[in-house]
This record gives structure tokens, sequence and C-alpha cells, in this order.
């Protein structure tokens, strides 16, 4: 099982959308190692990376995205900490002040295997913005 997951660790789902604002495209990312993803009761991982970027790969946020839980299991719960995250996909070099997604499995009583849906909003200097991410989440029980 530990393979398998590592495995699914290896995949990767990538949210992209690119808006015209004065001229500049933007590039605003919630980029997720995993779409699938197994815990443990008080376990939790760190599914991905969350920025907003120009195209000469500047941060345009004003502050760190906020996550949402539209529709999931009970006892999981979603945050985004603050931290410097490279958007490779964008072929940029440098860290841009974005976040880091965590996933955390609380009091999990049993089995279960669902779909969970993840609203982030962006306060950005071009306004707010939000984008939605789909996320498989088998949950465990303790042993």
């Amino acid at each position: 099982m530990r393979a398998r997951l590592i495995a699914t660790l290896a995949v990767f789902s990538l949210f992209v959308t690119f808006a015209a604002s004065g001229g500049m495209a933007q590039a605003q990312s919630i980029h997720f190692a995993v779409s699938n993803i197994a815990l443990k009761s008080g376990e939790s991982t760190e599914l991905g990376q969350v920025f907003y970027i120009s195209a000469n790969c500047k941060s345009l946020l004003k502050e760190t995205p906020q996550v949402e839980i539209l529709d999931g299991p009970p006892g999981v719960t979603a945050v985004i900490n603050p931290a410097k995250v490279v958007p490779r996909g964008y072929s940029c070099a440098n860290p841009v002040s974005g976040g880091k997604l965590v996933i955390a499995a609380k009091d999990i009583q049993e089995h279960s295997n669902t779909r969970m849906v993840l609203r982030v909003s962006y306060k950005t200097l071009s306004g707010d913005r939000q984008r939605s991410q789909n996320v498989n989440i088998t949950l465990f029980p303790p042993n």
C-alpha cells in the first residue's frame, strides 16, 4: 500500500487558468502533486502549491490564498500555509509569495472513499478570484 501511495504522489495534476488584464497574462494555480490521497486518522499531507503570478513570474497576491471545503468527509480539514513557492511549470526560477495546501484527517471512525471539493480564494492586485479542485480521498480509522 505504501508503494501505491508513493506512486500516486508521483502523478501530477495541473490546474491552469489564464486571464488578460492590462495587457499582461496572469496565471493562478492550484498545483497539486496528487489528486488521489489516502490518510489514516491523525495524519496530514501537503497536497501542493498555490500561487497567482504574472507572465513575468511576479506574484500578484495581496495576501495568502484561503481554502474552503465545499464538499467532503467529516473530520477532514484543509489549510493553506504561507510559503515561498517556485512555479516551475511556468518556467519561473525564483520563489514567489504563495502557499502550500495541507489536508489533515482527524478523528476518523470508519473507512471511507469520497471526493472532496476545494475552493481556493485569491486576493490579487486585479481583484478577488476563486478556483476549485476535486481531490479523491480515502480515509482509514486508527488500527
